[in-house]
């Protein structure tokens, strides 16, 4: 029986460029600390990505009792989309969440320490990362709006992220 060497043949080559970043496990010395983080220069499909997306739907269209159900502290949250929506108006409020939608606006990155991360998004138009944080509840992630250590440092990760420190 002969065997076939496969090599690099095009349905390997499809699935090495095809497969997910892996995500890197790195540490950064912030503000005396030392934090210790994953990075996905590509964030996977599903996880927090697909809640993301599900929450920018409900927002761009209007929606904010359904977008406020995606986070970990969904009455508040629903306060603070209300009092933005109306601060705004209508329309703006759903212009500024369908910039997500925009077919040159991206997650860039998705930071991770433990059960809590980040998506860092370039919207089309702007020169800046927006940051979102997701926090995994019951095998789901939701928005985090809980205040915590890892949502802190989340955040001063960001900050470096801005700030070029995290590189590639």
């Amino acid at each position: 029986m002969r065997r076939r060497n496969w090599g690099l043949t095009p349905v390997f080559l499809f699935c090495v460029l095809t497969a997910p970043a892996q995500a890197q496990e790195r540490s950064i010395a912030l503000g005396g600390e030392t934090i210790r983080y994953s990075l996905r220069a590509e964030p996977a499909d599903g996880g927090a990505l697909a809640t993301a997306r599900e929450l920018a739907r409900n927002l761009t269209a209007g929606d904010i009792k359904a977008a406020a159900l995606l986070s970990n502290a969904p009455a508040r949250r629903y306060e603070v989309l209300r009092e933005y929506r109306d601060w705004v108006g209508p329309d703006e409020f759903k212009r500024v969440y369908a910039q997500y939608f925009s077919p040159r606006s991206r997650a860039v990155a998705e930071i991770s320490i433990g059960r809590h991360c980040l998506l860092v998004w370039k919207l089309d138009g702007t020169d800046h990362f927006a940051g979102q944080f997701y926090a995994e509840i019951g095998g789901r992630f939701l928005l985090d709006d809980v205040p915590g250590i890892e949502r802190a440092r989340l955040r001063r990760l960001l900050e470096a992220y801005r700030a070029g420190k995290l590189g590639e």
